[in-house]
């Protein structure tokens, strides 16, 4: 993972933006104590450099039929770079994916999915997931409620 330099100014400026990236040059600017042109400048090269990888808007999942959250822990048959791979890229362009972690402990995987219903999650279990490569075990958790979700870093 690269280390970036990143400096009271641009911290101040990434705090901001983390919470409101729509706000405007200017008030960004104001708020982060700095002038407009440095700010630009700065939110530029943040962006150049892979400190800000993208400016979204937070939908609310449930307006778009995706209210259940499913966490499942999958273990691999195989523990080489190779099967790490098939099944990464396997599982990285699913559209009901929204996270997928490489973990240390019981699981190989945490993936979190977020689907219409359960029946929808036990469609794709069925159809899509018992058939990704190199699978040698799943456990499935289904959430009853969802207590915390941070879209932005606190620093």
């Amino acid at each position: 993972m690269t280390q970036f330099d990143i400096d009271a100014v641009d911290r101040r400026i990434l705090r901001v933006l983390s919470v409101d990236g729509r706000i405007s040059i200017t008030d960004l600017a104001r708020q982060a104590a700095t002038s407009t042109a440095t700010c630009f400048r700065r939110v530029q090269r943040l962006t150049e450099d892979g400190v800000i990888t993208g400016f979204r808007a937070d939908i609310a999942p449930a307006s778009v039929g995706r209210s259940a959250v499913i966490v499942m822990g999958v273990c691999l048959d195989r523990l080489n770079k190779q099967a790490f791979a098939e099944f990464e890229a396997a599982i990285r362009d699913h559209p009901l994916v929204v996270s997928c972690y490489l973990v240390s402990g019981e699981f190989d995987y945490l993936v979190m999915i977020r689907a219409a219903s359960i029946d929808e999650f036990n469609a794709i279990y069925g159809d899509w997931l018992v058939s990704l490569p190199g699978i040698r075990l799943t456990r499935t958790f289904f959430s009853m409620k969802e207590v915390v979700q941070r879209t932005y870093l606190h620093f």
